[in-house]
């Protein structure tokens, strides 16, 4: 570890060294690509001087403690030691945090879509209960949503709906979120007051750019069509819908949401760009490794990862069996400290392999 952080802290000052130099500084490109770099590694390196400084400490503390003090003093040299202790163990672990491979998707927009499952209308609501709960905690990260498209049930929920979420870091605070979402509670359309239990599907996909696949041309069936649903007659009249079909995958993509065929032709190819990619990355990964992947982690589509149980006012999470409580502020997008509780079980996981 202590090797890596040397190289680290080289690197950083190398780039201080590159950045006072007069031909670099009046290099734009150069400039922010080497700012850029140093960003990334601040953090880290700053961390890594305290964390020599305290080693350094707790060596001049140790050197003290043999010198034959009073009572008094060695009971301060005692809780000295300690606390530096403390602190270096601390440390320790943050710079091996910060050493795990990092996720290359972290930093990328991100494609979200969310199914009804099991359950008919009222697994329809609960998607839409589900795209409401991320719509507003991507509002409160200071993050933008598009929605992309949308297939809507009869009484106000959603057989399906795909939608973008463009921010710092959204695929790493939403990767967990991929998987089987399982509710328990009493429909509104439920005259005895029986709970139903009915589920959703969420895959969270990193929005690929187009120069992370290329997709021919020749590959593609694209097909004009007349909106459908709500928008008024301007929607109607005019033929704006898009539907893509990818021949080699048979994969379909349909966009109706905008008002101009251009625009729906541009989001239903990100949509099918991002899944394509998905498709790549999960052939590669099975590629590197055949065991099943961690629960933890982007979660498996197929398996169920979480239920909102309304009459115990419960959330449970199963792969890391946690439970939460107080759902109607949960259901508002507070999902934080689940968020936080699956990416330190993660990073957990990582560090074990490290060791190991």
């Amino acid at each position: 570890m202590i090797d890596q952080l040397d190289k680290i802290e080289k690197r950083y000052r190398e780039i201080d060294r590159k950045l006072s130099q007069p031909e670099v500084a009046t290099d734009i490109n150069q400039v922010q690509a080497l700012s850029q770099e140093r960003a990334k590694l601040e953090d880290v390196v700053l961390k890594y001087r305290r964390y020599k400084k305290v080693v350094k400490e707790l060596d001049d503390v140790k050197s003290m403690s043999t010198g034959g003090n009073d009572e008094e003093m060695s009971s301060l040299i005692k809780q000295e030691d300690a606390a530096l202790q403390e602190e270096l163990d601390k440390l320790t672990e943050e710079l091996r945090l910060a050493l795990l491979p990092k996720d290359p998707n972290d930093e990328k927009d991100i494609i979200m879509e969310i199914r009804a499952g099991t359950g008919g209308n009222e697994a329809a609501l609960f998607a839409a209960d589900l795209y409401r709960m991320y719509s507003r905690y991507a509002q409160g990260q200071g993050w933008k949503t598009d929605i992309m498209s949308t297939s809507e049930s009869g009484i106000g929920g959603f057989k399906e709906i795909i939608f973008e979420v463009r921010g710092k870091n959204a695929y790493s605070r939403l990767k967990y979120e991929s998987g089987v979402h399982r509710v328990q509670r009493v429909p509104v359309t439920e005259a005895s007051g029986r709970i139903h239990t009915s589920t959703a599907t969420v895959a969270v996909l990193p929005k690929a750019e187009e120069v992370d696949i290329d997709i021919n041309p020749d590959d593609l069936k694209i097909d004009v069509f007349h909106s459908g649903g709500a928008g008024g007659q301007n929607v109607n009249k005019v033929a704006t819908a898009i539907r893509v079909t990818h021949m080699p995958t048979g994969m379909v993509v349909v966009c109706q949401d905008e008002r101009s065929q251009l625009q729906n032709k541009v989001k239903a190819l990100s949509v099918l760009r991002t899944r394509l990619l998905d498709i790549e990355r999960s052939k590669q990964e099975e590629e590197i490794t055949s065991k099943r992947r961690s629960q933890v982690g982007t979660g498996e589509r197929a398996e169920k990862i979480r239920t909102y149980n309304y009459p115990q006012d419960r959330i449970s999470d199963h792969r890391v069996n946690i439970n939460l409580h107080n759902l109607p502020r949960f259901m508002e997008g507070e999902i934080d400290e689940l968020v936080d509780a699956l990416a330190r079980a993660e990073h957990e996981r990582l560090l074990e392999e490290q060791k190991g």
